[in-house]
């Protein structure tokens, strides 16, 4: 692939970056794409960690490939999308330039890919649309700062994995800071707006129901966004049970994003694979209803 971009991969809560691992060995191994994935302080085990510094992880990681001259795919999944959609503020490039030939003192933001996620919202928290309730599947601990689970983890998020392989994955799951949820709005930024955008919906997810996935592709639609969108039959974590069909995807929204000819993406198309969203009628103050992780 010609004038390939760098991945930067952004995790959900609970989730080390290694939960990408099977989808990064593939585009590396077999595609030869740079791929980047990075850790949130959010879920180091600091319960003082918020938000910004979720998001200044996801910039820094941006802006060392940007500076060199390389265009940079955003991957985010979950919570992460939140991170992902903020953290590419600024980054995207002017109208009228041409995605895959970027010039040679600086790179953009040419594309957002997000897995099971949400179309955040600028000024809004990851908690504000629930009016600080916290979500069924979590408690908030005061005591600790952390988020805690209070679902089956392997039920949550893996429910489609090998039951061994599902409890490893469990195993690797780490703190939450209730910062990062709770507080923030003023760094959360729509990027969704700025650039073309994929978005990955979990038909069988148990965290984020895929009604709700729809609903908020067809908002985000509402609102002007230029959103393309497939589906998977699998858990909340496709890039675990189903790595090779991620990937397919992935790299059929990378050759989108990279079209010289500026071809609109918005909306479902005749593409393969493409999913038919009914028109949403937006109501601002909900526009993101849904639990996400």
């Amino acid at each position: 692939m010609s004038s390939s971009p760098t991945l930067v991969f952004i995790p959900g809560s609970w989730h080390r970056p290694t939960c990408y691992d099977k989808v990064i060995q593939l585009l590396q191994k077999q595609h030869g794409l740079k791929c980047i994935s990075i850790t949130l302080p959010s879920t180091t085990g600091n319960p003082t960690a918020t938000f910004k510094d979720d998001i200044d992880a996801a910039r820094k990681a941006v802006t060392q490939e940007t500076n060199h001259g390389h265009n940079v795919v955003v991957i985010a999944h979950s919570y992460g999308g939140m991170v992902g959609n903020s953290a590419i503020r600024g980054f995207t490039q002017p109208p009228g330039t041409i995605s895959s030939r970027p010039p040679q003192t600086t790179g953009y933001v040419i594309g957002l890919i997000l897995i099971a996620s949400g179309f955040t919202l600028t000024g809004l928290s990851f908690m504000d649309p629930f009016f600080g309730h916290p979500l069924p599947f979590f408690r908030i601990n005061n005591a600790t700062g952390y988020a805690e689970l209070v679902t089956s983890p392997r039920d949550l998020f893996y429910h489609d994995l090998p039951a061994e392989e599902a409890e490893f994955w469990v195993s690797q799951l780490t703190t939450q800071s209730l910062k990062s949820l709770f507080e923030g709005g003023e760094h959360a930024y729509a990027g969704w707006k700025d650039l073309p955008t994929w978005y990955i919906g979990t038909i069988e997810d148990r965290g984020l129901p895929v009604l709700a996935q729809r609903i908020q592709v067809g908002m985000a639609r509402e609102m002007g966004g230029s959103v393309e969108h497939r589906e998977l039959q699998t858990s909340h974590s496709p890039f675990l049970s189903q790595p090779e069909e991620t990937v397919d995807i992935v790299l059929e929204a990378i050759r989108a994003f990279t079209l010289e000819s500026g071809e609109n993406q918005s909306s479902t198309s005749g593409r393969s694979g493409a999913v038919t969203v009914p028109k949403t009628t937006v109501w601002q103050p909900f526009t993101k209803v849904s639990p996400l992780i």
